[in-house]
């Protein structure tokens, strides 16, 4: 088994750059907010984990300038090729099962990344290991438990095979070792190792242009593997695509909790 074998969502796969575009959309704006906040700038050490697309790398190499660094990793590196330019560094890296690949950072960063692997624990660790005295992390999570449907106005019959697909794709990452309700575990996380002044809020978008666009993208990705397990026919995802693609649906995600606190 390689370490992409147990991730459902491959970077490699065609449809995962209108998902990475889609998560941007859907929330750079928190995720810049909070690095805001944090008064990233010029000369800062910055990792990058799980980076998959290049939104957040580009924003952060631009507030730490030439003479930060900002390294990016992933256990696929495929799409973070055109931001590998200084300040930034980009390394195949695996956060869950491998040492930090460097220390003494001021912020490491990562989205959307923990829910998915493994041995979150050991990720998490590592990822504090990295930080220098001082230094912030910030871990964005989805929690797919705390809000599961993806219309949560269930009216119609569209409506209604659209929560049951979003049903099949809950199942096909728990089978996978997704903690679908880890995002809201993430403060309490974040205290029980060490961090101090730990804070999170969540953000939860219940229709936009780019939840349609993220569903629609996720739902060709996973075509095979709901009809292979038996969670869909090949003529329900048919007729959720047209749903989707009328416009018609208010499309909700999951919330994502951002959680944050700083190394003693």
């Amino acid at each position: 088994m390689t370490r992409t074998d147990r991730y459902l969502l491959d970077n490699r796969q065609a449809e995962a750059g209108e998902r990475f575009d889609a998560f941007a959309a859907l929330f750079d704006p928190t995720t810049f907010r909070h690095l805001e906040g944090f008064g990233v700038g010029p000369g800062w050490r910055c990792w990058e984990v799980g980076a998959g697309g290049t939104s957040v790398v580009t924003w952060l190499a631009k507030k730490v300038g030439p003479t930060g660094m900002v390294l990016a990793t992933d256990i696929d590196t495929s799409r973070l090729t055109p931001a590998a330019r200084p300040p930034v560094q980009v390394r195949v890296h695996d956060v869950g099962a491998e040492e930090p690949p460097a220390e003494g950072f001021d912020l490491v960063h990562a989205r959307l990344v923990l829910v998915h692997v493994p041995d979150r624990e050991r990720a998490l660790r590592s990822m504090i290991q990295a930080l220098r005295p001082g230094g912030r992390l910030l871990v964005e999570d989805a929690d797919p438990a705390l809000q599961p449907l993806l219309c949560p106005d269930e009216h119609g019959p569209e409506q209604q095979l659209a929560n049951r697909l979003r049903h099949g794709f809950r199942k096909l990452l728990a089978d996978r070792g997704a903690d679908l309700s880890y995002g809201r575990k993430l403060p309490r996380l974040l205290r029980e190792a060490g961090l101090r002044r730990v804070e999170a809020d969540a953000y939860f978008p219940v229709t936009s242009p780019a939840c349609a666009t993220l569903e629609s993208a996720t739902v060709r990705q996973i075509r095979g593997e709901l009809v292979t397990a038996g969670l869909a026919t090949d003529e329900d995802i048919d007729r959720h695509l047209a749903n989707i693609a009328s416009g018609t649906m208010d499309l909700a995600t999951a919330p994502m909790i951002s959680a944050w606190g700083r190394k003693g």
